[in-house]
């Protein structure tokens, strides 16, 4: 039965949705390629690229409007946004994540050849370049991208070899094959297998090696909650609240999450640095604390700053959030609905140093900056330890902390270094380099996760070559599809494997 095309939108997009459930915390990751596969499905059927685009942008809103919704909290609830404009804002900012599904499907229509072995090749190729289109594009936004859904899963095992885009774009091909082959599927089936099967052996492969003595950390969840946290008249308390939870936890290494003071350095009363590092300093530790930081000129840094035995060290965000920590061109005007403190910021360099502190270097990015990963990769192989602190109490109780965590499982798996969470309201963590979960506090509770960590040294082949092989893989299928692509609207070509 041949479909209409508001018929096939609604499938793609009840299918998009579907996938949702296989990033965390449902972690269904089989969904991924059942999703997938049906939106092949019903891109086989269809001869005209714009149709192909319209279906592809149907899936890609499904997810997305089910994926990153909780943006609404941060506009609406906390940024003070109106209902129905955060709303709209949510729509458009999804309508236009779903361009890159849409490019893909378009791309699909007009290239296919009508054999399923090369055309699967072909979704391959396109979902890969266009997810890392969505990561790269307009400083890029790749939460959400195909690979982290299958974490839990054999793919995984991939993670350090061709990072999160090749796991994505080797998942799509698998599926669009299954799908395209259906009534001949031994060999797409077979070839799953096997995937699978390489997958499970290369995730029992270390390859990366300990590197120097355990040390002991605590990583500190201060549980602040938004609306108060800038609140002048709370100020002297939640000082001594962050003070108090030092005291408690001297480390080697203890951390308290971003932004975790709600002031400008040279803002904070006198002495107060010097005393809230002074326990750990008197246990021969560091303090990794987020604030942040005004230089010379005036300009403003979301930071992370150590103070303790070691010489003091700072780290400044590089890969600043649009909208919230800067205006994008243009877009000043966006700052009249909402209210975002110290949203005028600037980037940090783009290539700064580990932290030496003790015995260990540790690679800080803040907040969302561990989804790309092309970024933090460059600290190696210098790091042994990759350092994340966050707050991300501004999207409340929502899918975002868990999708956040499990983006910390594959920054682990391609570098081969454990991660480290100290977040604000969730969640904190201690990530194995093999993507395991070892500690986790549960979410909006103060508390602190004190444990043992071992630094690493060495490099996984994603961390030696980043995306460069499978871009170059995918570039080199793209163009051979758009030589060779088929006349539209000409005869159907044969369907068999």
């Amino acid at each position: 039965m041949t479909l209409s095309l508001p018929r096939r939108m609604v499938l793609a997009a009840l299918a998009g949705g579907l996938a949702v459930l296989a990033y965390a915390p449902f972690e269904l990751f089989p969904l991924a390629w059942i999703a997938l596969a049906v939106l092949w499905a019903l891109l086989a059927g269809e001869q005209r690229g714009w149709a192909g685009g319209l279906t592809g942008w149907a899936w890609g809103l499904g997810v997305f409007l089910g994926g990153v919704s909780w943006l609404y909290v941060a506009l609406h609830r906390f940024g003070g946004m109106p209902g129905p404009l955060a709303g709209l804002a949510i729509f458009l900012f999804c309508a236009y994540l779903a361009f890159y599904p849409a490019l893909a499907g378009w791309a699909f229509v007009r290239w296919r050849r009508g054999r399923p072995g090369p055309d699967a090749l072909l979704a391959g190729a396109l979902w890969l370049v266009s997810e890392w289109l969505r990561g790269t594009v307009f400083t890029g936004f790749p939460w959400l991208t195909l690979g982290y859904s299958q974490v839990p899963g054999p793919l995984a095992g991939a993670l350090p070899l061709v990072g999160v885009y090749g796991v994505g774009g080797l998942l799509a091909g698998l599926s669009a094959w299954i799908a395209l082959a259906w009534r001949r599927p031994l060999r797409p089936v077979l070839a799953w297998f096997g995937v699978a099967l390489a997958g499970l052996v290369l995730g029992r492969v270390g390859w990366t090696v300990p590197a120097g003595e355990p040390v002991s950390v605590a990583l500190l969840q201060t549980n602040i909650a938004q609306h108060q946290k800038w609140d002048p008249a709370l100020l002297p308390h939640w000082l001594e609240h962050n003070r108090q939870m030092v005291a408690e936890h001297p480390a080697t290494l203890t951390v308290l999450p971003e932004t975790t003071l709600p002031l400008l350095a040279d803002q904070l009363p006198e002495g107060y640095l010097e005393s809230l590092a002074a326990p750990v300093r008197a246990a021969g530790g560091d303090l990794v604390v987020g604030l942040f930081l005004r230089d010379m000129a005036g300009h403003i840094y979301n930071a992370a700053a150590s103070l303790g035995a070691s010489p003091g060290q700072h780290y400044a965000k590089q890969h600043l959030v649009p909208f919230g920590e800067y205006s994008p061109p243009l877009f000043r005007w966006v700052y009249d609905w909402v209210n975002i403190p110290l949203s005028d910021q600037t980037r940090g360099s783009a290539r700064q140093p580990p932290l030496a502190l003790g015995d260990q270097k540790i690679a800080v990015n803040i907040c969302y900056e561990d989804v790309f990963g092309e970024e933090i990769i460059r600290a190696l192989p210098e790091a042994t330890l990759l350092l994340n602190i966050s707050n991300l109490a501004w999207y409340g109780d929502s899918l975002a902390q868990p999708q956040h965590l499990q983006i910390a499982q594959v920054r682990a798996l391609e570098s081969g270094r454990p991660m480290l969470r100290a977040t604000n309201t969730g969640m904190t963590a201690l990530v194995m380099p093999d993507g395991r979960v070892a500690e986790v506090l549960p979410a909006f509770q103060r508390g602190a996760l004190v444990t043992q960590v071992q630094g690493y040294a060495g490099l996984t082949p994603y961390a030696r070559f980043g995306n460069l092989p499978v871009l170059l893989l995918g570039g080199v299928v793209l163009i051979r599809a758009w030589r060779g692509r088929r006349t539209f609207g000409g005869p159907a070509r044969s369907q068999g494997a």
